[in-house]
């Protein structure tokens, strides 16, 4: 019983807004008339493009009403609203999803209309239903239907506010031009540090060791002592060279992901992190192993995060989850640190997200000031 009149209280509260969001809809549409009116006399065609901007923001809250009742995300699929007011008009008009939020603001402006004059009847059935239940003893009526009532408001809602297969297709489309774009920059970003790290590093150690090999055999006849210091010397640059070489491949493809596989190989990082690390493995070392991309994005997440935790964080401590699913590779890399992480203030972030991004994984970050700090990055597969 108590349960029902906890569901029936919360779906009382979801209709109440939906109708108050429905008076919020009557008044916009006046503003729709002015622009229609605007758009068609040519001086206030300025005008379309910023209601259009304002259905978006409309629609975007009635979609997080829906999400909050049925648990079910709806997604959109906007064109973004750039550029020139030529191309921004173009956008207004074109744009699929345009006509699916008019659409359901139309909609929205009859059946909501509805919920609002149901409104002042609630009480008396609420009474009524009280009685019916309290003293009668009998199944409540009322109840039942109020939360009928806004199942179905929220159903509706979600067919009507779901972007068309169109808008779903322009939209991935663009994803795919901005994932593309990132993984293109994050490709640049990655051969200039290889090509910086090879000049600075192997070409500088290479030309040394060249030159001490030239200087030893000019004094190999006259002074052997100084030639084989200069051989001596010559050896140990050459162990240097050898030493910058594996770091620049370990930043290509760390050689211990093939060895140990993702599990181990996060579990070595781990160790040599500093840090109190636990390392927890959902599957991810059962059946056949993932791509060797997912495998080095996986490791250069883990890698990065730790890094972001020993220098920023304030914390001693960290946990790594590395999951299988269905569908791909989860990490997660938590701390109790101070939080407050920020992609703008060159801590990482914006690198792991391309790396990911590259691969049409996602990338969430939560973190408050005060901690924790939790990444959580999910990269697509077939195992």
């Amino acid at each position: 019983m108590w349960k029902m009149v906890r569901r029936a209280a919360m779906a009382t509260v979801h209709l109440f807004v939906a109708a108050a969001m429905c008076f919020g809809v009557w008044i916009f549409v006046t503003v729709l008339l002015i622009t229609a009116i605007g758009t068609l006399a040519v001086v206030g065609c300025w005008l379309l493009p910023e209601a259009v901007l304002l259905i978006r923001r409309i629609a975007g809250a009635k979609r997080n009403l829906t999400t909050l009742w049925t648990g079910k995300k709806i997604p959109e699929a906007y064109a973004p609203m750039t550029g020139t007011l030529r191309e921004r008009l173009r956008t207004s008009v074109k744009d699929p999803s345009t006509l699916t939020d008019v659409r359901w603001m139309v909609a929205y402006y009859f059946y909501g209309a509805l919920l609002a004059l149901a409104l002042p009847l609630w009480p008396v059935a609420l009474v009524v239903d009280g009685v019916w239940a309290g003293i009668l003893r009998r199944t409540p009526v009322v109840l039942p239907l109020i939360v009928r009532l806004a199942d179905t408001e929220a159903h509706w809602s979600t067919v009507l506010l779901m972007p068309s297969p169109q808008a779903r297709l322009a939209a991935r489309v663009q994803e795919l031009k901005e994932t593309r774009a990132d993984a293109i920059a994050a490709h640049e970003a990655e051969l200039r540090r290889i090509e910086r790290d090879l000049h600075d590093g192997a070409q500088a150690n290479l030309v040394a060791l060249s030159m001490r090999i030239g200087l030893a055999k000019r004094a190999y006849d006259r002074d052997p002592d100084a030639a084989r210091k200069l051989l001596d010397d010559a050896q140990a640059q050459a162990e240097q060279a050898l030493t910058d070489l594996r770091h620049v491949v370990r930043g290509i493809h760390p050689p211990i992901l093939t060895d140990r596989g993702l599990v181990g190989a996060v579990r070595a990082l781990a160790a040599s992190s500093g840090l109190a690390v636990t390392v927890e493995d959902g599957g991810v070392e059962e059946g056949t192993r993932a791509p060797a991309a997912v495998e080095a994005a996986a490791y250069f997440v883990v890698a990065e995060s730790l890094t972001n935790v020993a220098k920023y964080s304030g914390a001693d401590r960290a946990e790594v989850q590395l999951t299988r699913i269905r569908r791909g590779l989860t990490v997660r890399v938590r701390d109790e640190g101070r939080g407050g992480a920020d992609e703008s203030q060159g801590s990482g972030l914006l690198g792991m997200r391309r790396r990911v991004a590259a691969l049409d994984g996602t990338l969430d970050v939560t973190s408050p000031v005060g901690g924790p700090t939790v990444i959580e990055v999910m990269l697509p597969c077939v195992w």
